[in-house]
């Protein structure tokens, strides 16, 4: 039976989630309710029991697709550019000045391509790109050219003070201004943990 309507005998199966449907109609509303992309997730874990030849062969055409893009990100003009060397090499050693443990993904990278940090030499400070993440209300936010030394308290007063955000902003993210300040957790993901490390 159709998992949406479970009405009708059902057709076809998403890749992606594994829900049975049984017309067009259905599979978009599955889709809807369940923000369901319905491409097949090459990195899903699958147990050694259900692992089959084309489990394999699915493993292998994905790695031979990761090794093509780290050969064409390693080809890329900008990768040989001195001018890009330059500019990151002065972006590394004016954060090393100022006692900042900066990593730089290698070119290619999404995140890499995305961010646009910048040292204002003039000023003696960093511009940071920040990516705000409000779990509770499935939010993100991308701020460009933050100043180093801007607050948290500041940056965030546009997103979760009652008084001085935005309505629609203030609206979505409810649940963060109706709660008292102190109840408001601001955590940074850590970068390069080891496996499993329960932290």
């Amino acid at each position: 039976r159709c998992e949406t309507c479970s009405e009708e005998e059902a057709k076809y199966r998403c890749p992606r989630c594994m829900k049975y449907s049984c017309s067009l109609l259905c599979v978009k509303k599955h889709k809807l309710a369940l923000s369901c992309n319905g491409v097949r997730d090459k990195t899903a874990f699958v147990s050694v029991n259900e692992f089959t030849d084309l489990n394999l062969l699915s493993d292998y055409r994905f790695l031979e697709d990761v090794g093509r893009t780290a050969d064409a990100a390693a080809r890329h003009p900008t990768m040989h550019s001195p001018t890009t060397k330059k500019l990151l090499y002065c972006l590394r050693n004016k954060a090393r000045r100022c006692d900042i443990d900066l990593r730089t993904l290698p070119i290619g990278f999404t995140k890499r391509r995305e961010n646009s940090t910048t040292f204002n030499c003039m000023e003696k400070k960093f511009y940071w790109h920040l990516k705000l993440v409000f779990p509770h209300c499935h939010a993100e936010y991308t701020l460009k050219g933050v100043p180093d030394d801007k607050t948290l308290a500041d940056i965030l007063k546009p997103y979760i003070d009652p008084v001085e955000s935005d309505p629609v902003v203030c609206q979505r993210l409810k649940i963060y201004t109706v709660s008292p300040q102190s109840d408001v957790q601001i955590l940074m993901k850590i970068e390069n943990r080891k496996q499993n490390s329960i932290r």
